[in-house]
């Protein structure tokens, strides 16, 4: 999927405009959700065909958050709009020292080549140390998505202190645990406020949830 497209919005015919001005210029207003994802399915399909399972979660976030305009507004040279699809951007851990770099992978609509070109950046590029990977800057579409596999958690909370301009989502996933049966995987999203309600973030979350429901829509099983 290439080129990514930013179009610009119409502030006089969008219907968030008055939200917009509300919670950037009157209360700027960043919030945080908690949830549990049931990733019992997909695991076990990821699995029994012996792929990975993060860039899988990479891609599901991702493709979830391009049916969402709302969730892929940015600021480009001060003009509000959206692009046509977000950038993954991720940490890679070195066991060495313990310490993380920031690489990403461009988002593809199809998964198998998506998840193909994942690993070919983590062997390219994932044992380059420093704040970002030898593989540079990510693109300013690029949004950050991670995962903490050590634990789980029932609550976790990013703060970008003051950071201007900055309305794409930040995701945190956990360990998984189980629960009557099922495999949870506890999920965090961030976002503006002056961006993103709180139906939005249920169409997402409804919309994540499908598709690890039914990876045969996806994945070519």
């Amino acid at each position: 999927m290439n080129p990514n497209n930013f179009t610009p919005i119409d502030l006089q015919t969008w219907p968030l405009a008055q939200m917009f001005y509300y919670y950037t210029q009157m209360a700027p207003t960043t919030y945080t959700v908690n949830v549990s994802m049931d990733v019992t399915i997909l695991r076990k399909t990821l699995k029994d065909k012996e792929m990975k399972f993060f860039p899988a979660y990479l891609y599901l976030v991702t493709k979830a958050i391009e049916k969402q305009p709302e969730l892929r507004i940015s600021k480009q040279d001060d003009i509000l709009g959206h692009w046509d699809f977000l950038t993954p951007a991720y940490p890679q851990f070195h066991d060495d020292d313990k310490t993380t770099s920031l690489l990403w992978t461009e988002y593809c609509n199809d998964f198998m080549t998506f998840y193909s070109n994942y690993i070919d950046d983590t062997k390219r590029y994932g044992d380059s140390h420093g704040i970002l990977s030898a593989k540079g800057i990510p693109p300013a579409s690029a949004y950050i998505i991670s995962c903490i596999p050590w634990f789980t958690f029932n609550s976790f909370s990013l703060h970008n202190h003051g950071i201007k301009d900055y309305y794409v989502p930040s995701l945190e996933a956990g360990a998984f645990y189980e629960n009557n049966g099922k495999i949870l995987m506890p999920l965090s999203i961030t976002v503006h406020h002056a961006t993103t309600d709180g139906y939005s973030l249920k169409v997402f979350f409804e919309e994540l949830q499908q598709s690890m429901d039914n990876p045969e829509e996806w994945l070519a099983l």
